[in-house]
């Protein structure tokens, strides 16, 4: 026998359930965009100015030390604020049902203060561009979804020991990506990992 959840009459009720789940995910991942794309320019004035070698390892050591020191800080009161107003808006989508609010809801996800996306930020900065930061945090939120997206559909999707080694793996990628700024603003000559930053601003005061 067919059970109901897999029935014919059932199948528009799913296919909605999956396309809202589908567009929170999008609107997560179009604010992280918008996001990186501030970065991008914050990091592109920086280029230009011919301090993003020091900003990158600046950011790392920033990264290492906020990791250490999360559990130890508290959110200061307007940041509080700022949280409570975005959960009393992401309230007001959630109870509407609608896809257009579920697309909103996950935009106003990816606002709410996050180490991760922090972490993300930062190396958006570093990439020095506008495309490349927006292509980077883009890239940080599909990342992102498989877990996102087994989490909303089923706690018992992921088992227990992989939700535990998937935790366990967050504190060595943000040291790694940590290590990788200030591996960059070494600018050590290495393609990629720690490009020569210095040859793409010679020193203008010199004329022929």
């Amino acid at each position: 026998m067919r059970s109901p959840a897999t029935s014919p009459a059932h199948a528009p009720r799913r296919a909605r359930t999956d396309a809202g789940r589908l567009l929170y995910q999008s609107g997560r991942i179009a604010t992280y965009c918008l996001l990186g794309g501030v970065a991008g320019l914050a990091g592109k004035s920086l280029l230009l100015a011919g301090l993003q070698r020091w900003l990158s390892v600046a950011l790392g050591l920033l990264i290492l030390v906020g990791f250490f020191l999360s559990k130890k800080l508290a959110l200061s009161a307007p940041v509080v604020r700022l949280v409570m107003t975005l959960k009393a808006a992401m309230a007001a989508q959630l109870h509407q049902r609608s896809l257009r609010s579920l697309a909103l809801l996950g935009m106003l996800n990816g606002l709410l203060p996050c180490g991760l996306v922090y972490v993300a930020l930062a190396g958006a900065v570093a990439a020095g561009s506008l495309p490349s930061a927006i292509l980077f945090m883009a890239a940080f939120g599909l990342g992102t979804t498989p877990t996102m997206l087994a989490i909303s559909l089923s706690g018992r999707i992921l088992p227990l020991s992989l939700r535990v080694k998937l935790r366990s793996a967050i504190p060595v990628g943000v040291c790694l990506l940590a290590g990788l700024l200030i591996l960059r603003g070494m600018s050590l000559g290495i393609p990629y990992l720690s490009p020569d930053l210095t040859a793409a601003h010679p020193n203008c005061c010199h004329t022929h």
